[in-house]
Parts: structure tokens; C-alpha cells; sequence
């Protein structure tokens, strides 16, 4: 087996990208092709660990699922996760390969795109299609030397490639057209269509841009896709993406509350909970106070740990957090969440910054010492009420402490993992993906006053996924699509 490829890329980001190659991989894997997802080279602190032990962003997971396959490191040869004061965490076929301002990554790309190829090459060789996916805006002409994301691979890989631009934001016909006239036209050879997305009213409407687009690029109009309005039920890749997904009911029984602090990551975490239709969910902003009528506080992963603890203080949410305590609420910290919980978190080697040690809020009797080795792997055990649970980890830093000696979790294999206070109100674990289980975000819950979950959150995921896939079977031409790979 030797697929076909097609690309594509956007005239900026978030103009659906992600959202198209999921629906058009659930399309093809319906009608019975094997499908692979491919990103180049991403940038987002949402990421999963994959099936072959390494890590990929979280946009390509959710495809490989809209396609039925394993996720694989090879999805995402390229990814880089932002930190701070270092730039960005550099991740090349699911492992770190060190830390890197963009001045320095600009000089190390024109070495990664054998590996790049390389992945790709193994997907093809596994696949009846596969859709590869840009990043950013293609017209980013002042990145195209040593570009991986876009036509640098495109061109590098012979992929024909299909321009998305966003109608919602306005401009679109600029945007498409301003894309065919800025770039080379060497670049410009590699499109072989474009898709005006997120419509919204009639579409008749639009039917003179549409032809005034194809006209001035020469480009073959693909579809008009109309909004869809179930994306914010998957999961979202982007930071800013959390205010989309703020949910607050008056009538809920359970009152969650989410500090963002400047470098979350793996916010994902806490989708499943925000559909539940007994859980008000708020996103606690700088400059905003945590509520007391909260039952649980959730401190999220985190790319730059001991940064957002001092933004943590900062935002006096320690003091809030300490008073919550108090009134007899939860705290549950994941990944960097749970290492800020401990007494002190100690980077003798820099990983984050400088060498320091910082004080944490001494709510659980750990301590975690910052390494540069990380931790990926898929775990499955019970926590501490014998509820079971699937999930992973993804962190770095060794954890100590006589907290230890009461585990949140035990995983299958017997270890203990977590913390938990000895009044069971405060829990602190490395395991990503808790609340997806249906039988634990369904345990939580009742622990904290609320209804039993009757949401199967996995069921809710494939469902949307195969209503996007039929949404862009009917508004795009994925029969001209399949027909302009190779």
C-alpha cells in the first residue's frame, strides 16, 4: 500500500484546518479507506501520548480516532510546546530533543525535514490517504525559508494542496485571493483548490464570491461549509479556543472553578466535565476572584510550572484557594497542577528557566524535583474508591514526599500513583484523561453533591464526528477531493 496525500492549508490560523481533515478522515474511514493524519510540524501545549510511546498534538489524535487508527508519533514528526523565557519545547517524532528560542529553531528546521519526510513516507506506506495538515497561514511568506509547515512540504513532498479561508471573520475573498498573490509562484502551482468555511445564513448569498475566488486564483472551488455548531464538543487544541467552551448553570448542583494560569496545557482535561449537564464550570481570569460557593477547584497541567505557580500567587488565588479549603471545598491538581500543590518544586537543572527553588502551597506533603527526562505513558487502575479509570501521563519532575504513602490512584500494574490529603479533600495525580472515563467523572460528581453522569462521553465524540463527516460530505466535493490526490 502506497496512498495518495492531499494538504491543507489556511489563510491563518484557526480558520478550521483541524476541524476539516477530522471530518474528512471519519468521511474516507465510512467509506471503508484506510486513513492517516499528518501535521508537519504543530504548535500547541495540548498534546497526547501516542500508542508507540511518544507525543503528538492533540488536533492529530483526535483525527487518527476520526479515522479509526492508532495515534502515532509519526502524525506529528514536529511539535513544538511554548514555554516560557526558553522559547519553546522541541519534540521531533515524539521526543524532546531540548529547548529552543525561535531564532535558534529557525537555524535547526532545515535538519528536521528528513525526519519529516521520513514519517510521512511511513504513513503512506500504512494508508489508502493521507491528510496532511498545515499550520498558521500559508501566506506567511517572511517563514518560507526552511518552511516545514506548508508549502516547504508541500513542495518537498509533492503534495497538492487546498487553501481553507474563515468567512466567519470577514474578508475572505481577500484573504483567498491575497494568499494566490503573495506567494511564489512556484508555491502557488502546489493549490489545486480552496474551501470558503464556517458560513453562516444562505448560501445562494455567496455564490458570486465563490466564482469571483476561482476566477482571480484559478483555483477549483471545493465547498461552501456552513457553521458547525457541535465543534466545541471536541476536544480544542488551542489556548484561546477556553473561552469558547466557559459554561455556567444556575441550576447545576456542582460549582467547578479553573484558574488559567498563562501556560496551561492539556486543558482537555476538562471537557468531559464542562458537558455535564449538572456541573457549572468557571474559568477564574486574571483579575478575577475564585467564587465561595465553589465545590472544587481544579489547577491544570501546566508547560511552565513554576511561572504560573508565581502567577498563582500573584492573582491571590492561593489565598483564595486556602479560604476555599477552609469552607470545607476540593482541589484537585493534575500534572503541574498537582506538583504546585506540594511544599516545593526544585529546578536544579534549569529546565524551566533558571536554577531555583520555589515554594508550592503546601497542601499535600510532596515535593518535586525538575528533571529533563519525561515521563509519556497510556495508564489504566482504580483510584482511591476502587473506581476504574483509563488515561496518561505526561510530565517531567520526580515527585517525594510522606504524601505518597496515601496514593490517589493504583495503576494495573500495582504502583501507586498521586496523593491524597488525609481528609480526601484535596487529590493531586499525573494522570491526563481522568474525567473522560464515564464511571469516574460519574464518581466525582456524586462525591461532590451532583447527579450520577449519564453522559458516554466516548459515545458523544464519535457521534459529532460522524455528524461532521456528513456535514462535509454534503456541502464539500470530497469525490473532486479524492480525485486531485496523489
Amino acid at each position: 500500500m502506497n496512498g495518495k496525500a492531499i494538504m491543507f492549508q489556511g489563510t491563518g490560523s484557526d480558520v478550521g484546518k483541524s476541524l476539516i481533515v477530522a471530518g474528512l478522515a471519519r468521511a474516507l474511514a465510512n467509506r471503508g479507506y484506510a486513513v492517516r493524519p499528518f501535521k508537519p510540524q504543530n504548535m500547541s501545549n495540548n498534546a497526547a501520548v501516542t500508542y508507540d510511546g511518544g507525543e503528538i498534538g492533540r488536533a492529530q489524535a483526535l483525527q487518527a480516532k476520526a479515522a479509526r487508527t492508532p495515534p502515532l508519533t509519526d502524525m506529528n514528526p514536529v511539535l513544538l510546546k511554548p514555554q516560557s523565557e526558553l522559547g519553546a519545547q522541541v519534540i521531533v517524532q515524539g521526543k524532546v530533543i531540548g529547548n529552543q528560542k525561535a531564532r535558534e529553531f529557525q537555524r535547526t528546521k532545515p535538519k528536521l525535514m528528513n525526519a519529516v519526510l521520513e514519517s510521512f513516507e511511513r504513513l503512506k506506506a500504512h494508508a489508502d490517504f493521507v491528510l496532511v495538515e498545515g499550520a498558521g497561514s500559508a501566506s506567511e511568506i517572511n517563514l518560507r525559508l526552511h518552511d516545514l509547515a506548508n508549502m516547504g512540504f508541500a513542495r518537498a513532498a509533492n503534495v497538492p494542496v487546498v487553501v481553507i479561508g474563515d468567512i466567519d471573520r470577514g474578508g475572505v475573498i481577500a484573504a483567498l485571493v491575497g494568499t494566490k498573490t503573495v506567494i511564489a509562484p512556484e508555491d502557488a502551482s502546489m493549490v489545486c483548490g480552496f474551501i470558503v468555511n464556517r458560513f453562516r445564513g444562505d448560501p445562494a448569498l455567496f455564490d458570486k464570491g465563490m466564482k469571483l475566488i476561482a476566477q482571480k486564483t484559478g483555483w477549483q472551488d471545493f465547498g461552501l461549509i456552513p457553521h458547525f455548531k457541535n465543534a466545541f464538543k471536541l476536544p480544542a487544541e488551542d489556548g484561546f479556543k477556553l473561552e469558547e467552551k466557559q459554561q455556567q448553570n444556575g441550576t447545576a448542583n456542582v460549582k467547578i472553578a479553573v484558574p488559567i494560569l498563562p501556560h496551561i496545557a492539556n486543558f482537555d482535561d476538562l471537557d468531559p466535565l464542562i458537558a455535564e449537564p449538572d456541573v457549572s464550570a468557571q474559568k477564574i481570569w486574571p483579575g478575577e476572584v475564585i467564587q465561595s460557593d465553589t465545590d472544587l477547584i481544579i489547577l491544570c497541567g501546566s508547560k511552565s510550572t513554576i511561572a504560573d505557580l508565581a502567577t498563582l500567587h500573584a492573582e491571590g488565588w492561593d489565598v483564595d484557594i486556602k479560604a476555599h479549603m477552609r469552607r470545607g471545598g476540593s482541589v484537585l491538581g493534575i500534572c503541574g497542577g498537582y506538583q504546585m500543590l506540594g511544599n516545593y518544586i526544585a529546578d536544579p537543572e534549569g529546565v524551566e528557566g533558571s536554577a531555583q527553588t520555589v515554594k508550592g502551597l503546601s497542601l499535600l506533603d510532596v515535593q518535586t524535583v525538575l528533571g529533563p527526562q519525561k515521563h509519556l505513558e497510556q495508564i489504566s487502575g482504580h483510584s482511591f474508591d476502587g473506581t476504574p479509570f483509563e488515561g496518561y501521563e505526561m510530565h517531567m519532575g520526580e515527585m517525594s514526599g510522606t504524601g505518597l504513602q496515601t496514593p490517589f490512584a493504583t495503576l494495573q500494574n500495582g504502583q501507586a500513583e498521586g496523593a491524597l490529603s488525609p481528609n480526601g479533600r484535596i487529590c493531586g495525580t499525573y494522570i491526563h484523561g481522568l474525567f473522560a472515563n464515564d464511571k469516574q467523572r460519574s464518581s466525582w460528581l456524586k462525591r461532590l453533591g451532583g447527579k450520577p453522569s449519564n453522559l458516554d462521553h466516548e459515545r458523544q465524540i464519535n457521534e459529532v464526528l460522524d455528524a461532521l463527516a456528513n456535514h462535509l460530505e454534503t456541502h464539500m466535493d470530497i469525490e473532486a477531493i479524492i480525485k486531485m490526490a496523489r
